[in-house]
């Protein structure tokens, strides 16, 4: 017999379970290091371009954070409204639930460190204004 392995991507798993907003808030990810990367290419060159795409970096980090916050809530509403009218609670309903809000509201956090952290390293690797 041959047996076949099936490899299972967890990524992907996690953001389908995650729903619609997964997608959002690796969008605003994903663009918030294309902004830290197009700073340390722009430091040298253009301080003011560089200085510019730190920014969106800040900016985009803090809508993945709050998306994921968005989206958590809005599970927790869904989750409550499930309960509601099946009139009974169910471990088994519930705690899936309760997974997917706290899936977004992770990403969400994951995003935003991940991109503050870049934001940090980018700002320290920047010459005091004594050394130049």
């Amino acid at each position: 017999m041959i047996s076949t392995i099936i490899t299972t991507n967890q990524f992907a798993d996690r953001m389908n379970e995650g729903g619609t907003f997964m997608y959002f808030i690796l969008i605003a990810f994903l663009l918030s290091l294309f902004f830290i990367v197009m700073a340390f290419v722009k430091r040298n060159a253009n301080q003011v371009t560089a200085k510019k795409y730190i920014g969106l970096a800040a900016e985009a980090s803090i809508l993945a954070l709050v998306l994921g916050c968005l989206a958590s809530i809005v599970g927790i509403i869904e989750l409550f409204d499930m309960v509601e009218a099946i009139g009974e609670t169910r471990p088994d309903l519930f705690s899936a639930r309760l997974k997917v809000s706290l899936l977004t509201i992770t990403f969400g956090l994951f995003s935003f460190t991940l991109a503050r952290l870049g934001i940090l390293i980018y700002k320290w690797t920047l010459k005091s204004e004594i050394e130049r």
